[in-house]
């Protein structure tokens, strides 16, 4: 065991003793296996030499001196320990770093500062976020897209598509619904938010369903692939949500037929033949409007310029790079959510809708049907039955075979 003492401390003095420093001599050799510390290196020309303090170093428990040392010198960043200047990155201390504070304050700090969170055990802001992320956004946002997906399935098998067939009918007995730029607003918004929505499903559902098909390899790079789609049609999509607002607004304002259509469910729940009389959009567009995309889509824009840097000020630290996210992905399932509603009822959900949205006009018994208030308006002549310059193609023919259209 002498032998193995003596080895190791020759060793220790061959690797960190001075420069020139000469092997023990032999009278020593009954001398207790204490080495004298080390010299500092001496400095280089022009300055001072600074230690790569990311050198992956032996492990402090192997130096033999380790345990004669006293805890003052074990908190020292010494040759063999680097631990006390990892425990203080991981305590948030601030070290110096080559990028100005103006354009990086947090670039000196490799660890979020600890901060104690109330009933949590959670002390680092990083940690606390992700917990957050993983454990709440995550499951409980896929738990509402299986209920809303799982109530609309249900309610398709027992309610089936909502009204009747109608002809679509020509010239005077077709009102236009949406012009063309109210249609051009929704359909650039639509399939910039259908781009997001794709994206950031993938980005926070895909490990789950998809990781496991593709492989790490290509979700890694369609995961990129979809995460630049989703930077760069954010800012699409705020445009078109400007334009959506502002379009369709001034019909979205409640008033009492709303209340009343609110009060029967809207004629969906019951086995009535007609739906509650309604103006041009009913209590349930309404409310998708206000708390399905107008609301939570200015802060969901809002937010999602911060996560892209794009508002001077704010998202130049992590903590408010957290909390943005943290509403950005809470409010954007939300609008998913809602708007798979929006969806369904637009397409397979009622009979007609997609064709108002496709083509702009609906027949006058798809709209005594659906919204009996706004017909009525129409045919007493307080809304124009033709809103935009330019006139359908059936009207154009039947004014050309010489048939025009009565006024209303």
């Amino acid at each position: 065991m002498k032998h193995i003492m003596w080895s190791l401390a020759l060793l220790a003095g061959l690797a960190g003793g001075p420069a020139g420093a000469q092997a023990p001599a032999a009278s020593d050799a009954a001398a207790p296996a204490v080495a004298a510390p080390a010299a500092p290196a001496p400095a280089a020309a022009g300055g001072i030499q600074s230690q790569n303090i990311f050198e992956v170093k032996p492990d402090a428990s192997a130096d033999p001196q380790y345990a004669e040392q006293t805890n003052g010198e074990r908190a020292k960043v010494q040759p063999g320990n680097n631990a006390p200047m990892w425990r203080q990155v991981g305590q948030g201390v601030t070290g110096y770093s080559s990028l100005p504070t103006t354009q990086a304050p947090e670039a000196g700090n490799l660890i979020q500062p600890f901060v104690q969170y109330p009933g949590s055990r959670y002390t680092n802001a990083g940690e606390a976020w992700r917990q957050v992320r993983n454990h709440w956004i995550i499951p409980y946002g896929a738990a509402l897209f299986a209920i809303v997906l799982l109530a609309l399935g249900i309610f398709y098998f027992v309610k089936g598509p909502l009204g009747h067939e109608h002809p679509d009918g020509t010239g005077p007995r077709r009102i236009e619904r949406f012009t063309p730029f109210e249609r051009a607003a929704h359909w650039s918004n639509a399939f910039a938010f259908i781009a997001l929505a794709i994206s950031g499903i993938v980005m926070a559902f895909g490990k789950f369903f998809l990781l496991p098909i593709l492989g790490t390899t290509l979700f890694g790079w369609l995961t990129y692939a979809l995460k630049n789609v989703h930077n760069f049609v954010g800012p699409l999509f705020a445009v078109s949500l400007l334009v959506i607002i502002l379009t369709f607004i001034k019909d979205n304002i409640a008033n009492r037929a709303d209340f009343v259509w609110l009060a029967k469910g809207g004629g969906m729940l019951g086995k009535g033949e007609h739906e509650v009389p309604s103006h041009r959009f009913n209590a349930g567009e309404k409310g998708l409007f206000w708390w399905g995309i107008t609301i939570p889509g200015i802060f969901v824009v809002a937010t999602g310029l911060v996560l892209d840097k794009l508002i001077p000020g704010f998202g130049d630290v992590r903590g408010d790079m957290q909390i943005a996210h943290m509403i950005h992905a809470t409010l954007a399932i939300w609008m998913m959510a809602l708007i798979c509603g929006h969806i369904y009822m637009g397409t397979v959900g009622m009979k007609g809708a997609y064709k108002a949205m496709r083509t702009g006009y609906v027949s006058e018994g798809w709209a005594k049907e659906h919204h009996e208030l706004w017909y009525d308006d129409v045919q007493a002549g307080k809304i124009p039955r033709q809103r935009s310059a330019s006139q359908p193609a059936a009207d154009a023919a039947t004014a050309s075979a010489g048939q025009q259209p009565a006024q209303v």
